[in-house]
């Protein structure tokens, strides 16, 4: 039977016996934090009603003493009962059992039985936590993390005395602490905040030089942000990365995005988060071609990749010397050097293994009737197909290059734009490019070549939201090859039409320039070859990633958390599974922050700065293209983007937020990106617009290789543009125009 007393230190002292305040403080005391001592009336005193041992424990600590609630419902992650329940400061001997009463009695008060009803609390019980007062000369609160914002950052609100008055925002702790009390004060929150696994609410007061802790709760109104925006004046852009994944990320998706996009130049790294949506730091790139004295040169040749940097926007300069550059770079070198050596040796074989190898997973996640049996596999094989398969792959998926610009000029320059397009084209051909094959798979599922079951193995894990793992993959839903087949129009006629128009184009340059004919075309297979192998590591690593979203759903089935792992690192969810289920508690402020942000429009490609999502998606004034919050940079009157594939096209627009059949034969596709899940749409689309893209996105390689106009990276397109426009398109100078 629990005792009527127990010391603060007794390690009885836990939720059911001295409430959610008295374990709390137990907990500080055992880890060795500053607690100020004394004792609890447990829960079986408040049943009883009964004080026996009270005035010899209050008169070994001395007085006074601080009488504080205690209630087995509050303080918890979910519920702090914060102001429900009575404290009584500077308690005497004479007032003890007033004090006592006054917090018995507070658990039945009109507030905090109104409380629990509308939280679904149906039984609580109190204790009553009584400690040496604290002779405060400066007291307060600190958040382990700004409750307003989010930001893993300590917030420290300060009064003099003893502040009963205290109300969270309104102190300060300027003129009240030093820096360097602030800076200890912050260190015991990271000791606090470790302990309980999650952000904190800390009562705190100052006595002479040291500080003690009063009280510690998780925060419950924590609001989650995800915006590395707030950590410095850098230039981001999605131009890349924005059609590989171009929803809202989940918290396990961007832990495994991370993996791969680690690197950093001192502590500013090359890619961000910024509200749920993936960019690379356009300032770390270029800090790069500062130290070698050709940051614009490079800038310039990263177009191909990443898009085109508007007019009249800098990049800023990221605030390290030149010299600290130069040696933060040579100490992250070796990271991509070893890279680019495994993904140059091992590549081939990871590809060709890595189909059978996932498969194989599959199975091993399904058999897995355990967590700890589920947690061993992915110590001995998941962890590294993430850690060291995906990496290589994601190496060849960057580092084949796809055709490069001095070459495109090349031929510009020997036979004109159109015939250059045409020619860097056919790629498909072969070994198969891989952004093609779904389309070429449906045709073949669609002619009788194949069945559903290979067309699955093969390209079911490809999809418009295809590195998100929350997102189902086509293989997992029967209806999708049935939507698809239904959406495919004549794609043989397509190919058909562009390899007549390829012959066409190489019999010309071979008549006009025989002497380059030969070496042209070994260049040109080296490039088709090249595209072919890019395009397979990052089908490959599509696959791998469709690995995790299985072993996330296994883990949710065997913890009973359905999908609430998704809301969690990586790193979490292995914990999640090693029993630490206290975890769980981050959830509901994540899952807030994710439908927070997919309640928003797509950002701008280009960001400049300090950005908040929400007050530019509230604002009139917004820009699809551009955000930039240190100037004004006129908007562009017309629209124009990078020549993605040649031709003249004119037609009636269709603007489209998301992959749907709404898409007519012969209408012209407006939208903001695309990527391999909107391919089946392209046998459709006249021609092809987009907001986001670069020559070498997925918009302009399908498009040219059915023979379909497509400007890319336009910025403004979907804005300037709605549906039922009629536009013309040229695809060979990069530019939209309304037809009147």
């Amino acid at each position: 039977m629990i005792p009527l007393i127990l010391p603060l230190d007794d390690p009885r002292a836990d939720l059911a016996a001295v409430g959610g305040k008295g374990a709390s403080l137990a907990r500080l005391v055992a880890a060795g934090l500053p607690v100020p001592f004394g004792f609890c009336l447990t829960t079986r005193a408040y049943r009883e009603r009964s004080m026996e041992g009270v005035l010899e424990a209050f008169r070994q600590l001395g007085g006074p003493v601080a009488v504080r609630s205690s209630a087995t419902a509050e303080d918890l992650p979910g519920l702090s009962f914060a102001g429900q329940h009575d404290t009584v400061l500077n308690v005497d001997e004479a007032g003890l059992f007033d004090a006592i009463l006054k917090c018995w009695d507070s658990l039945q008060s009109a507030r905090a039985v109104a409380y629990r009803e509308n939280n679904g609390i149906v039984d609580a019980e109190m204790a009553v936590v009584v400690q040496r007062m604290a002779p405060a000369d400066v007291s307060g609160v600190l958040f382990t993390a700004d409750p307003v914002t989010g930001r893993a950052e300590p917030v420290i609100n300060a009064v003099r005395g003893l502040g009963e008055a205290l109300v969270s925002g309104e102190a300060d702790s300027e003129d009240l602490l030093s820096a360097a009390q602030r800076a200890s004060l912050s260190a015991l929150g990271e000791r606090i905040e470790a302990l309980h696994q999650t952000p904190m609410d800390i009562e705190w007061a100052l006595v002479g030089s040291e500080f003690q802790i009063l009280q510690a709760r998780p925060i419950t109104s924590l609001r989650v942000e995800w915006n590395d925006t707030l950590d410095g004046d850098y230039l981001w852009s999605n131009g890349n990365v924005g059609e590989a994944i171009p929803e809202i990320m989940t918290p396990v998706t961007w832990s495994l995005v991370k993996v791969l996009s680690s690197a950093a130049i001192g502590p500013h790294r090359i890619s961000g988060n910024i509200g749920g949506r993936f960019y690379l730091n356009l300032s770390t790139y270029s800090a790069i071609g500062t130290v070698i004295g050709k940051a614009d040169a490079m800038l310039k040749s990263g177009e191909e990749t990443f898009g085109r940097i508007p007019a009249g926007v800098s990049v800023p300069p990221l605030p390290m010397s030149r010299l600290a550059i130069i040696a933060a770079v040579f100490r992250s070198a070796g990271g991509p050097i070893k890279q680019q050596f495994l993904y140059r040796t091992r590549l081939p074989r990871l590809v060709r293994d890595n189909p059978g190898r996932c498969a194989a997973a599959h199975k091993a996640i399904a058999t897995c009737s355990t967590p700890e049996a589920l947690l061993e596999l992915w110590r001995n094989d998941l962890d590294q197909l993430l850690r060291f398969v995906c990496p290589i792959l994601d190496a060849g998926a960057r580092m084949i290059a796809g055709g490069p610009a001095a070459f495109r000029r090349k031929l510009v320059a020997l036979v004109g734009e159109d015939d250059a397009a045409t020619l860097l084209t056919g790629f498909h051909d072969g070994a198969g490019l891989a952004s093609m094959g779904p389309l070429v798979g449906l045709a073949r599922l669609r002619s009788g070549e194949i069945d559903r079951d290979t067309f699955a193995q093969t390209w079911g894990h490809r999809s418009a939201n295809e590195f998100e793992i929350h997102a189902p993959r086509p293989a997992e839903d029967p209806q999708w090859i049935s939507q698809q087949l239904e959406t495919l129009a004549d794609l043989d006629g397509l190919l058909s039409r562009q390899a007549s128009a390829r012959a066409a184009a190489w019999r010309r340059l071979a008549a006009a320039h025989p002497g380059e004919a030969v070496k042209l075309r070994k260049r040109l297979n080296r490039i088709g070859e090249g595209a072919r192998a890019r395009e397979q590591a990052r089908s490959e690593m599509v696959r791998a990633f469709w690995v995790m979203r299985a072993f996330v759903l296994r883990a949710g089935e065997l913890t009973s958390s359905g999908d609430d792992l998704f809301f969690l690192p990586i790193d979490d969810v292995l914990r999640v599974l090693g029993g630490e289920t206290s975890l769980l508690d981050r959830v509901s402020g994540q899952r807030t922050a994710y439908e927070r942000y997919r309640a928003l429009p797509p950002y701008p490609a280009v960001i400049r700065g300090r950005f908040d999502p929400e007050s530019w998606a509230a604002s009139p004034d917004r820009r699809a293209d551009l955000y930039d919050a240190t100037t004004d940079v006129p908007m562009p009157s017309d629209v124009t983007g990078f020549p993605g594939s040649a031709g003249v096209v004119e037609g009636v627009a269709r603007v489209l937020t998301q992959v749907d059949d709404s898409l007519q034969p012969g209408e012209i596709l407006v939208t903001t990106v695309t990527n391999i899940g909107w391919t089946p749409l392209f046998t459709r689309a006249a021609a092809v617009v987009t907001d986001v893209g670069a020559p070498l996105s997925h918009a302009a390689i399908v498009a040219r290789e059915l023979g379909i106009p497509a400007v890319v990276g336009c910025g403004n397109a979907t804005t300037r543009i709605a549906t039922g426009d009629r536009i013309q398109v040229d695809g060979a100078r990069g530019t939209v125009k309304k037809v009147q």
